[in-house]
């Protein structure tokens, strides 16, 4: 008997489940693994994940843990400009309201990815080519990113990527992270003050939700970046990520 479309519809949010495992997972997981966290029969797991592996979508490695394929990195790419696109009007408001670049970036495995920037009419300005990727706990958008998981989920992801020092200023205690984003989801906000480069500061919000966790940054050189801009940029802020959520949700 042929398979009837609801089993179809179901093979397909197996796959896609399968996915987002491997992702939550840091990007590889072996056969057991994902058979505890899908709840799925092995049998069934292995044979999803035999057609990933042969249409590029996943990969086994050499140690037969499964990862992410070559194939998504294209579709995300694409994605993430469409995505970025989408943000586009709402970053260049920001920089008129504000005068600072503005940033849009998501989270890319166990770092963030900058997706969309309207560049400062200043001379001296921040500058983050689109597509970069930088720590989560050393940047504004990444932290704002953060603060939207629980500690435990803190925690498994510094685990995976431990606390790299991109500045003298950079955390590097995860205690003093977590307390920081604590702080941060009380405010509603976080800050990079001279984490990722120094001389610049940025604020950040989490962009509600999305189906991906994303955040918006204004950033720019600690003279202009100071209390005072705090003050204005914060609302305005609000404001923005906000619209985007419409825009991107709609």
């Amino acid at each position: 008997m042929a398979d009837s479309p609801t089993d179809g519809v179901k093979s397909v949010a197996r796959v896609f489940d399968l996915l987002e495992l491997i992702a939550d997972a840091g990007g590889d997981v072996t056969l057991s693994e994902l058979s505890t966290m899908a709840d799925l029969p092995l049998p069934t797991i292995h044979r999803l994940l035999r057609t990933l592996v042969s249409l590029g979508y996943a990969r086994q490695l050499a140690n037969r843990r499964y990862a992410l394929g070559p194939r998504l990195v294209r579709l995300g790419e694409v994605a993430n400009r469409q995505f970025g696109h989408l943000a586009k009007p709402q970053l260049k408001a920001l920089v008129e309201r504000l005068g600072e670049t503005a940033n849009l970036a998501t989270i890319d495995g166990d770092q963030v990815i900058y997706v969309s920037q309207a560049p400062s009419p200043h001379a001296m300005r921040m500058f983050t080519e689109v597509g970069r990727r930088s720590p989560l706990h050393s940047t504004s958008v990444g932290k704002a990113i953060l603060a939207t998981f629980d500690d435990e989920t803190v925690r498994d992801i510094i685990a995976r990527t431990g606390l790299p020092k991109s500045t003298e200023f950079s955390i590097d205690s995860l205690d003093r992270l977590l307390e920081e984003l604590r702080i941060s989801r009380e405010r509603g906000y976080t800050i990079d003050d001279n984490e990722q480069e120094i001389g610049v500061r940025c604020y950040a919000m989490a962009v509600p939700g999305t189906p991906v966790p994303t955040a918006v940054s204004v950033s720019g050189p600690v003279s202009r970046v100071d209390e005072a801009f705090a003050e204005r940029a914060i609302p305005v802020l609000r404001e923005a990520v906000l619209d985007i959520a419409t825009a991107v949700t709609a």
